[in-house]
């Protein structure tokens, strides 16, 4: 089943997509109180998706799926190719930084360019989002802990990513989370590990990886994160990037006001920003 969170007559709904069209999904709350609640209102989602009841997804305005995380956290150097251009040793640990709430933003929605930076740049990556979650996940017990799957775009200002040892202030600049368009629920996905996953900037094709070169791969992330935290419904887990960003290219190509970045993972469609200098 595909999910999500949209916008039509000023008023912001969960909904079920069905080809080109959407059919409210009539549960109350957020994404995240239809997750929490999702064994019990799977039954009636299914009904309604067979009902017919639809409007045409051209007439509503599609939101990042899950609009306020409780949790964002993206792990770094997690594809061979990426760790290769990026100049560094494979990692023997997984490297996790957070992303924070107000960076989240709409699949399709302008992405900003803040005010004084010049090295924003793209990072296509798969999204997983926790269903059940709880501690001390196992990676035996972990595909049963994620709801679904969605696109996502990890943008980041360089600059700011490495003037610390710490990178959360670059990877969470407002609107730099970029995700949706909608959740293909885990059943409907299958194995997360065998989806191609591309990006494109301007037409011209930058990224192109599958998720099976993973270093690290989703259940072992669960459980890793899962050791010092709760991973609870609707936190997002952005899994890596593949190698073809544009601080590798020589010379660098970051990204500029009016440049169009399409992300895009086989079986969960695409997303797709323009570059806007900050208002």
């Amino acid at each position: 089943m595909k999910l999500a969170t949209y916008t039509a007559n000023g008023i912001t709904r969960t909904g079920i997509v069905v080809g080109d069209a959407i059919i409210d999904s009539g549960v109350p709350g957020t994404m995240i109180d239809l997750i929490r609640n999702w064994d019990a209102l799977k039954p009636g989602l299914e009904a309604r998706a067979a009902s017919g009841a639809a409007i045409p997804l051209a007439s509503v305005k599609l939101e990042a799926p899950v609009q306020r995380p409780g949790k964002i956290f993206a792990i770094g150097l997690n594809y061979a190719d990426h760790i290769a251009e990026s100049k560094m040793e494979t990692p023997h640990r997984q490297v996790w930084f957070s992303k924070a709430q107000t960076s989240v933003n709409g699949p399709f929605d302008p992405v900003e360019i803040a005010r004084g930076t010049m090295t924003n740049d793209y990072e296509a990556e798969l999204v997983a989002i926790i269903g059940t979650g709880g501690k001390h996940v196992s990676a035996a017990d972990a595909p049963a802990a994620i709801f679904g799957y969605c696109v996502g775009n990890d943008v980041t200002e360089r600059m700011w990513q490495h003037a610390s040892p710490q990178w959360s202030l670059g990877k969470s600049f407002d609107t730099h989370a970029p995700m949706g368009p909608w959740i293909v629920t885990a059943d409907e996905v299958g194995d997360p590990h065998a989806l191609g996953i591309r990006c494109w900037v301007n037409g011209e094709e930058r990224q192109n990886s599958n998720t099976c070169h993973l270093v690290f791969n989703i259940w072992s992330q669960v459980e890793h994160l899962s050791t010092g935290m709760t991973l609870e419904p609707g936190d997002c887990l952005f899994t890596g990037t593949p190698g073809g960003i544009g601080a590798a290219m020589d010379p660098r190509r970051f990204l500029q006001p009016g440049d169009i970045v399409r992300c895009a993972i086989d079986g969960l469609g695409h997303i797709e920003g323009t570059m806007v200098a900050e208002p």
